[in-house]
């Protein structure tokens, strides 16, 4: 047997129910799907090393994967501040988050100027994350791994290149292959069996890793906005039936549907995706971690504030001719005081250096 495939095995209750929808179907406003057709269960996941009670207990682990399932396994919200570049993720750590978020989207605004419509590649994702988790390496990054960027041979090598950069978990939806981002409209899905083949491909990948990788896979769905909240929800389930650690519906429209959510993919844990003005409501950490979630994430926090600070620098400069009043008194020292100027100079100083002794 191929490695990672001998932790499927096969569902002792093989006739539950499997909901089909009709192609021309149209989902009805409260997310209810068609009546359905009994068909075969997949198989189920299980590894018994990944087992969630064997990270209760201990220290946290200096390995960034470990330490994400140990922050799963144990109480308390995960927070994940959504980051977009290396400055961005010096401001995270800064603060005193213990977790981050590589989002698509404010990679793909960052490393190209672009919108998140499937325009980055997967090269593009990899070189953020390896800059990304060097920063901090034992902190947990959460990257978007979009679609997996092709086939399930793609899938795979997206999960090598990601542990391998230092990722610590990843999400990868049911969107068709030109995706956008889940907050915008006019969103379209692969079906059902295309999608658990792109979660089994990234488990496959994750156990056959050499070493025994702790590496996260979040399954994501953003098919509650096209086929009703009641097939998102059994996408997950499929998900998680094909060994999905994570699962994370996208556009959850209200409190009452994340708890319901929760409640359904018990127990499984559940992450929600809090955008400004997007689908989702402004959950604070506190709200979202009394509803249930598990983990949240804000994917545009660093990208948007860039966004309107450098916007009113600019202007400034354009109207003023000096950049003193954007500046608010950050000298270059001090800026590179954020970016880990000290970390360097104590460095050269223990090797016997003596380059920065001035700086």
């Amino acid at each position: 047997m191929a490695p990672g495939l001998d932790f499927f095995r096969s569902s002792e209750s093989s006739e539950t129910p499997v909901v089909q929808i009709s192609p021309d179907a149209e989902p009805e406003d409260n997310g209810a799907s068609m009546v359905p057709q009994l068909t075969p269960k997949p198989d189920v996941y299980y590894n018994s090393r990944l087992d969630p009670k064997n990270f209760l207990q201990g220290e946290l682990s200096f390995d960034a994967a470990t330490r994400l399932r140990q922050l799963l396994a144990r109480p308390g919200i995960v927070i994940a501040p959504g980051i977009c570049d290396g400055i961005s993720a010096r401001c995270a750590l800064e603060a005193g988050f213990d977790c981050m978020y590589q989002s698509g989207a404010a990679t793909t605004a960052s490393r190209l100027g672009m919108p998140d419509l499937a325009i980055a590649t997967l090269n593009d994702f990899v070189q953020s994350a390896q800059m990304v988790c060097s920063l901090s390496p034992s902190t947990p990054v959460i990257a978007d791994a979009d679609t997996g960027f092709g086939g399930t041979a793609m899938v795979a090598r997206t999960v090598y290149q990601y542990i391998r950069a230092g990722v610590a978990g990843m999400h990868i939806e049911d969107q068709v292959q030109t995706k956008r981002c889940g907050h915008l409209m006019g969103k379209q899905v692969v079906s059902r069996e295309e999608f658990v083949t792109r979660i089994r491909a990234a488990v496959i990948a994750r156990d056959s890793f050499p070493g025994h990788s702790n590496f996260v896979i979040i399954g994501r769905t953003d098919s509650a906005q096209v086929l009703g909240m009641e097939e998102a929800v059994f996408r997950l389930k499929l998900a998680a039936d094909a060994g999905a650690d994570v699962c994370f519906i996208e556009g959850v429209k209200t409190a009452e549907l994340l708890t319901s959510t929760v409640e359904a993919l018990k127990p499984k844990p559940v992450l929600v995706n809090v955008i400004s003005g997007g689908l989702t409501p402004s959950f604070t950490t506190k709200e979202a971690e009394a509803l249930g979630a598990k983990i949240i994430i804000f994917s545009l926090v660093s990208c948007v504030a860039a966004v309107h600070g450098i916007r009113a620098a600019m202007q400034s400069l354009k109207k003023t001719g000096t950049d003193f009043s954007s500046a608010r008194g950050m000298d270059p020292k001090a800026f590179f005081d954020v970016m880990g100027l000290q970390d360097v100079v104590s460095l050269d100083a223990k090797a016997g250096g003596s380059s920065f002794d001035v700086v």
